[in-house]
């Protein structure tokens, strides 16, 4: 994702102008390339993430938290003893770079002051959060990197600190539009993308193919470029320069589905009618925004592998058991075939005779056309009925087993879907944990737990609270919605759950009062987004009054039945859901 150094240096701008002169209150380290630091200033406190991660390394404020562990890591503990009470003096970025300096004024053991520095080089899979002293030497980094993996930059504790490899690039702030086309023609053979990419410092891909869009050139090399299109591009160059030095508009492209794809901090215009720009107040709002969901994901995937493997491993066995007794079931439906030809061959006995590999008999079921009997000629034809008679009571007997078998497979199977959707949406660990035991105690992992290690203390509902003031409850997990739904609810309170789709029971407190229509709507919304169908359009929800509810005999927990119920049709949507959200 183009988090380039143009995009970093506006934002370099903004964590500036609202971080510098706060103190570190906290630090944590949610998981092993994120650190959190938590700063406050006169008027307000703000969440500072750093991210290393391969796949989404940033630093911007945020409005999320993630759960920290129950034991912070060694780094967290050094940066703790270092950086807790320091002073953010100044953020700096190192020219168009994706490396950001955050310069802290601190103190040391004995209480004398100190310079201390934190180094966030954004570099995908090279990226690092680094901490450095006064002198400039590596006090420790969330990436140590040895002689064995960089034969010219070593990061470990007691070196010297040794910037990334400087690139031959141009600064566009330092230079003018003229140097730029003149260095462009040093790649002649190159794309216009390409030759842009070699010669803008800070510039990626995205920009480059926007400079290249604006000119008509995105296809032809430097060498075929017209003079008109040598004009357009100045002229680009030129609104870039501009805008570097007045400001972006910090904006997400959406694809037609809704979903991010791309951000930037200019209007992008090469993708036509195929992505919608999202305008967004800040660099940092953009951010959080754009890597909420995936960092969501990543981090339940890293924490719940086993749980989603054994669940997946569940659901396939399940579903071969099923294809295979579902064919049982088909080789059952033509029973009846087998009692008709022992009725015939009992009917006609006395006519058949011992020896014979088959009967031809009349069918007084078919307006007596004859029948070919295929039989046993060791045994009698009254023998070779009771066979026939024998089959098709084995027959019937598995039918009505395997029917109560499949059904029951079939239940498995929906429950094993909603554990995997409420694994794959749980935000913290503690609801992790509480899957976990569920999931335990339903046989598909081992237990995990020593013998004298306590029970983790139980989460209460996700809760929310609609505009008009009712209470709305959100399970997560199927013990919860079973609580929630079917003792928590009073008989007039409402409950909602996607139709057909994993997800949440969700409950609206009427408290004595009448729901409002704008109120189920947003109670709905939320049972959509806590649901498998939460990135879909045009979800149906169901909604009942919790006294329509029943749980069968022997179900599946978070498994209940209901007739009575209206269905509404809404769309997802996180911003509102979190909105309503009560922490």
């Amino acid at each position: 994702m183009p988090l380039d150094g143009y995009f970093l240096h506006f934002l370099t701008g903004e964590l500036q102008s609202q971080l510098v002169g706060c103190r570190v209150e906290k630090v944590h380290q949610p998981a092993k390339y994120e650190v959190m630091l938590h700063l406050r200033g006169y008027r307000a406190a703000y969440k500072l993430f750093l991210s290393a991660s391969p796949n989404s390394p940033r630093l911007h404020i945020t409005s999320f938290a993630p759960e920290n562990p129950a034991k912070p890591p060694m780094l967290c503990m050094l940066l703790r003893k270092r950086l807790l009470g320091a002073k953010l003096r100044d953020v700096t970025q190192s020219g168009l770079d994706r490396t950001v300096f955050l310069d802290f004024d601190a103190t040391n053991e004995i209480g004398d002051p100190v310079s201390l520095r934190l180094c966030v080089e954004i570099m995908a899979k090279h990226s690092n959060i680094i901490l450095l002293d006064s002198g400039g030497i590596i006090l420790d980094a969330v990436k140590r990197v040895d002689g064995t993996q960089s034969s010219y930059r070593q990061v470990l504790p007691g070196l010297p600190y040794r910037s990334p490899p400087p690139q031959d690039k141009l600064d566009l702030r330092a230079c003018t539009v003229g140097d730029v086309l003149s260095r462009l023609r040093q790649y002649t053979d190159k794309t216009l993308p390409s030759a842009l990419l070699n010669t803008l410092q800070g510039a990626s891909p995205l920009v480059c193919r926007e400079l290249a869009s604006r000119c008509g050139g995105t296809d032809c090399t430097v060498r075929e470029l017209s003079d008109v299109q040598t004009k357009l591009l100045s002229d680009a160059l030129s609104a870039l320069k501009t805008t570097l030095s007045t400001g972006g508009t910090p904006c997400i492209l959406l694809d037609e589905a809704g979903r991010g794809t791309d951000f930037s901090f200019m209007d992008v215009t090469q993708y036509g009618f195929a992505r919608t720009p999202k305008v967004y107040e800040s660099c940092c709002a953009l951010l959080d925004d754009f890597y909420f969901e995936r960092d969501r994901q990543d981090r339940t995937r890293q924490r719940a592998a086993d749980m989603l493997k054994a669940l997946s491993a569940a659901a396939a066995r399940t579903a071969r058991k099923l294809d295979i007794q579902r064919a049982e079931l088909e080789r059952c439906a033509d029973r009846e075939t087998l009692r008709i030809r022992g009725e015939l061959i009992q009917s006609y006995a006395g006519t058949l005779e011992k020896g014979a590999p088959f009967y031809d008999v009349p069918n007084y079921y078919d307006g007596g056309n004859i029948v070919r009997i295929a039989v046993d000629p060791a045994l009698a034809p009254m023998a070779n009925a009771q066979k026939y008679y024998k089959e098709y009571r084995k027959a019937k007997t598995a039918e009505q087993m395997l029917r109560t078998l499949i059904e029951s497979g079939e239940q498995e199977l929906q429950y094993l879907e909603t554990l995997t959707d409420l694994v794959s949406r749980a935000d913290a660990g503690a609801e992790l944990g509480a899957l976990r035991a569920e999931i335990e105690q339903a046989g598909y992992l081992k237990h995990s737990r020593r013998p004298n290690e306590k029970n983790p203390k139980p989460l209460p509902p996700l809760e929310y609270r609609s505009t008009d003031g009712f209470r709305i409850l959100v399970g997560r997990n199927n013990l919860q919605n079973d609580r929630l739904s079917l003792k928590t609810a009073r008989g007039s309170d409402l409950w909602l759950h996607t139709q057909k789709i994993p997800g949440s029971h969700v409950i609206v407190c009427a408290e004595g009062r009448e729901i409002p229509p704008s109120t189920i709507e947003q109670a709905a919304m939320i049972a959509a987004y806590n649901s498998r169908a939460r990135e879909s359009a045009q979800v149906p929800v169901d909604y009942t009054f919790a006294k329509n509810l029943k749980k069968p005999p022997g179900a599946k927990p978070g498994k209940v039945i209901y007739h009575v119920y209206s269905t509404l049709t809404i769309n997802p949507d996180r911003d509102a859901s979190e909105s309503l959200r009560v922490e």
